[in-house]
């Protein structure tokens, strides 16, 4: 267990930001992980508690951030068969199918994939963040297939989350959108934020909520009379924001096939290919998968770099398009 951050704010650190700062002075620890412990009000200022880490700091100030003992998570474990592409004794990555839920929430309590990794093997798992979600770094939505990967320590999960504050973890997703992105490659840039009209939802905004950067490139386009436009694309993010693809390709004008959140109504082809009608129909999921994830092994510093294949639900759709489209 990390002990208590107690430290004297120098004259060349005067008039930063009080987050930034303390990440600075302890490189193992997160910003984001910093933020979450100064809003839950554990950080106190020449001894005034402040729950805003953007406030400034001055010179001869005395910092005390308090790093609370670990909570044991009690959740009942889920027999179900994960699908782990790697494992050693720090962490795991895992091809997670669409369908499950990352870890447990409302509506849910039992049957995701920590209750899962639980079974698997509960002791193995970190346990400095959420007390519900054990070893978990990041997420993908219920809906999207793909890799993760699961911290099973507390230096780890440290490490990998500073990898992804700082942006350098490799995500690379592929999609199936409607219509065609123009220009067919480039760089999204703007900020997401809540949704005013439902809170379950994010929305793009040129000034409000979070920066967030999706690159993103056409594969493929198909386009004929018996089928309506479509285009496999790949994005690869540069930040990892709630629902980022999804709300930047429904900002692009071009929704995710299967996405039941957000979705544009698009004029229905008449001649379409009822085979390929009836299986982007009956898709219970949103055409995206997590294909690729890199990153830096938090103990060896060894490269990591791992690709999964789309699944066969996907790809079925993905041949009988290319099939049609010769």
């Amino acid at each position: 267990m990390k002990k208590n951050i107690n430290f004297i704010v120098d004259k060349n650190e005067d008039n930063l930001r009080v987050d930034i700062l303390i990440c600075q002075r302890n490189k193992l620890i997160s910003r984001t992980r910093i933020k979450n412990l100064i809003l839950k009000d554990k950080l106190k200022l020449n001894n005034i508690i402040i729950n805003n880490p953007s406030k400034k700091v001055n010179a001869g100030d005395q910092i005390v951030l308090k790093i609370p003992k670990p909570k044991v998570a009690s959740l009942k474990p889920y027999n179900y068969d994960l699908e782990i592409i790697h494992e050693d004794k720090d962490l795991m990555v895992i091809n997670k199918p669409a369908g499950i839920i990352m870890h447990p929430g409302a509506g849910n309590y039992d049957q995701t994939i920590v209750n899962a990794l639980m079974h698997y093997d509960k002791n193995s798992l970190s346990n400095i963040g959420d007390e519900l979600r054990p070893g978990i770094v990041h997420r993908i939505d219920k809906n999207t297939s793909g890799l993760v990967v699961v911290a099973k320590n507390n230096h780890t999960h440290e490490n990998l989350s500073k990898q992804f504050s700082e942006h350098t973890i490799l995500r690379e997703y592929q999609l199936l959108i409607w219509g065609k992105l123009r220009p067919s490659k480039g760089q999204i840039v703007t900020f997401l934020t809540r949704s005013s009209r439902n809170r379950q939802l994010m929305e793009a905004s040129r000034s409000k909520g979070k920066k967030a950067i999706t690159n993103y490139k056409t594969l493929e386009i198909f386009e004929n009379k018996k089928i309506p436009t479509l285009s496999l694309v790949e994005c690869k993010l540069e930040t990892g924001r709630t629902h980022q693809i999804r709300v930047h390709m429904n900002y692009m004008g071009n929704s995710i096939v299967g996405d039941d959140k957000y979705k544009k109504k698009y004029k229905r082809h008449k001649d379409i290919d009822l085979k390929i009608q009836n299986s982007i129909s009956d898709l219970t999921r949103q055409f995206l998968h997590a294909k690729t994830l890199g990153f830096i092994h938090p103990k060896n510093n060894k490269k990591m770099y791992f690709s999964s294949k789309l699944p066969h639900e996907l790809n079925i759709i993905l041949e009988m398009l290319r099939n049609t489209n010769k």
